[in-house]
């Protein structure tokens, strides 16, 4: 029982780790004069390269022979992770953000309901509860914006947060998988893919490749990593959950980057999230702790 504590715990710190690393997003997007494609392959380029490069130093040849040997489900996560992240960039081009963050907040819900489909995973009424307050803590942040939209880019948005959703529960559920492999190659197929539609490339500076660099090694690999290691120590609802820890952070690194002060209604809504964050890991440590 010990054990499982203590793996427990390690998994909301990976999570909460890799929903620091994703919120940087804004902050290097910001740094850069490039169209959305050319970014995504700079820094799944990036991305895939670090991990890649880790497998090596951490496991040596069988880091590669992971990578080689990936199974269909390691196929399968990269898959969902690539398309994931190949349909947020034009779901935030073609409606406004106010629309994918909303989308994006009801990933616990998706997440819990697919896990109790696929695993029999009853998600804890706790979870459900911080969840709701969640999800109304990012609309309190988003809801100044228009509201505006696009059919196309909602239900880009749509399929984002459904993969999301997928791909965790999988991860949940094929623990034995190397996921660090899938990792990689979700970067790489990211990158594959964005070339076609890329106009930047090698219009590229040497100081934005090294923002580039930065941005692909910590936001993306060492994000996704990050979740994907944590997230299968975790239930699924709970995993998704803390991942939404990335919606307040966000503005906190553009105000840190470029002084912009984060409005009221930011500050209010990004309260409610992490509240509704901290009291879930409160509540499961509490649920968790042997009795006496």
């Amino acid at each position: 029982m010990a054990e499982v504590r203590s793996q427990h715990r390690l998994g909301i710190a990976l999570v909460v780790a890799a929903a620091i690393a994703w919120s940087t997003a804004p902050f290097f997007t910001r740094l850069l004069p490039y169209d959305s494609w050319t970014i995504l392959f700079w820094r799944g380029l990036f991305g895939g390269g670090l991990i890649m490069v880790l497998m090596v130093l951490l496991q040596g040849r069988a880091g590669l022979r992971d990578l080689a040997r990936m199974d269909k489900n390691g196929w399968l996560v990269a898959s969902l992770s690539t398309l994931a992240m190949i349909a947020f960039i034009p779901s935030l081009q073609l409606t406004n953000v106010s629309n994918v963050a909303i989308i994006i907040a009801t990933g616990p819900f998706l997440a819990a309901a697919l896990a109790w489909i696929w695993l029999r995973e009853i998600p804890h009424l706790r979870t459900m509860l911080a969840s709701i307050v969640a999800l109304c803590g990012v609309m309190i942040i988003v809801g100044s914006a228009r509201t505006g939209s696009d059919i196309l880019g909602i239900a880009l948005a749509c399929f984002m947060a459904l993969a999301i959703a997928a791909m965790t529960v999988m991860v949940r559920r094929h623990k034995n998988t190397s996921m660090v492999a899938a990792a990689a190659m979700s970067n790489i197929l990211g990158s594959v893919i964005s070339v076609p539609f890329a106009h930047g490339i090698a219009a590229i500076t040497g100081f934005d490749l090294l923002i580039l660099a930065m941005f692909g090694c910590f936001q993306v690999a060492l994000g996704l990593t990050l979740f994907f290691l944590g997230s299968r120590l975790l239930p699924s609802g709970q995993a998704a959950l803390i991942s939404t820890l990335e919606t307040p952070l966000m503005p906190f690194w553009i105000w840190v980057g470029f002084g912009e002060v984060p409005t009221l209604r930011v500050l209010l809504g990004g309260a409610l999230v992490m509240g509704a964050v901290i009291a879930d890991i409160i509540g499961d440590s509490r649920t968790q702790r042997p009795s006496r």
